[in-house]
């Protein structure tokens, strides 16, 4: 199964990079405790309060405009920012053999907090 989703955050790409790839921030709006060293090779760990958890290599990291995670079941998501009037756009694109709860859906209900 795959998801695609285009969304504009009303923030600059740095500001969206550092929420999609600092552990810390991704706790405010993606998963309750997340793991991620944004390294070709690091790895990413995501949980959720229900007991869910997801595990993910980075597989290509272009600061501030890319970001590809392979999923332990087989799966992929492919995030990619671009400077958009009004703030960034972010396209997500995510795949999974057994659909579990997406980071493109997630990514919709996503409003970034402000410092």
């Amino acid at each position: 199964m795959q998801v695609e989703r285009e969304i504009v955050v009303p923030e600059p790409p740095d500001e969206v990079w550092e929420a999609l790839t600092e552990p810390e921030r991704l706790e405010e709006w993606f998963a309750t405790e997340a793991e991620l060293d944004a390294r070709p090779g690091g790895e990413g760990v995501f949980r959720w309060g229900d007991g869910e958890e997801r595990r993910a290599v980075v597989r290509e990291v272009e600061e501030s405009e890319r970001l590809v995670l392979d999923w332990e079941d087989g799966g992929e998501v492919v995030l990619e920012l671009e400077e958009a009037e009004g703030g960034t756009l972010v396209r997500v694109r995510e795949t999974s053999p057994d659909f579990a709860p997406a980071l493109g859906l997630r990514a919709l209900a996503w409003t970034p907090a402000r410092a």
